[in-house]
């Protein structure tokens, strides 16, 4: 499963199929996600003192495919525009629609499952509701012994985490998972309280900022993930704009 998978099942309603995040947002939080899982695979970088270029800016340290569409067609937006800043290619690997793949290939894959429908009887809808919970549960799992018992994470982790940290969705998608993941589901995670949560998604934003991967990566998921914040507070400003 890529980051941008296990994100997405997580901020999906198993039941109902519904998003928790806005749906054009949601493509610039895969975007961003395909960026760190290209750094984490060694595929890019950012640019030091001996790559001839300027540094911080983003360097393709291998151009070998991947085995993944998504990861491959991310790589190629990389590579012709070497020398950007990664916050700079959000946007780009956003209008490939990453999310909309994702989510159609994991229900193609039997994870999850398409239910079409219409709004007021008019407006056709499409939800994804869980077929398969098994992976998802082990990701909560993972999930809850970092941001819950403490654990220290590794950094593929890490890496989903600080994702989680910079969209907000850290407590939100521990409480919303009924309490799976929870060591004998004792502390049922509907009845956490708002401080709980906030405990939850203040560890997540202590995970990003610790050091669980080399100085280059860190500093590029660092300006994936303030990207990311940018694109939730334009989002947000057009629903309220539009309400």
């Amino acid at each position: 499963m890529l980051i941008l998978e296990d994100y997405l099942l997580l901020t999906l309603d198993d039941e109902t199929g519904k998003a928790v995040v806005d749906a054009s947002y949601r493509e610039q939080v895969a975007a961003g996600a395909l960026l760190v899982e290209l750094a984490l695979l060694g595929r890019a970088d950012l640019a030091g003192d001996g790559d001839g270029g300027r540094v911080g800016r983003i360097v393709v340290r291998d151009v070998a495919p991947t085995g993944n569409a998504l990861l491959d067609e991310a790589l190629d937006v990389v590579r012709s525009r070497e020398g950007s800043k990664p916050k700079g290619l959000v946007e780009p690997i956003a209008k490939l629609k990453p999310a909309a793949r994702a989510i159609a290939s994991l229900a193609d894959r039997g994870v999850l499952r398409r239910e079409e429908g219409r709004v007021l009887g008019i407006f056709p809808t499409t939800r994804w509701p869980a077929a398969d919970s098994r992976h998802e549960d082990a990701v909560r799992r993972d999930l809850w012994a970092v941001l819950v018992d403490g654990r220290q994470p590794g950094a593929r982790t890490a890496a989903l985490v600080a994702i989680l940290g910079a969209t907000g969705q850290a407590g939100r998608v521990l409480a919303a998972g009924g309490g799976r993941g929870a060591p004998a589901v004792v502390d049922g995670a509907p009845g956490w309280t708002g401080g709980q949560r906030r405990a939850v998604d203040a560890r997540a934003k202590q995970i990003a900022a610790q050091s669980w991967a080399s100085t280059a990566v860190k500093a590029y998921v660092e300006e994936v993930t303030a990207a990311i914040v940018v694109g939730a507070s334009v989002a947000a400003t057009t629903v309220v704009t539009s309400g």
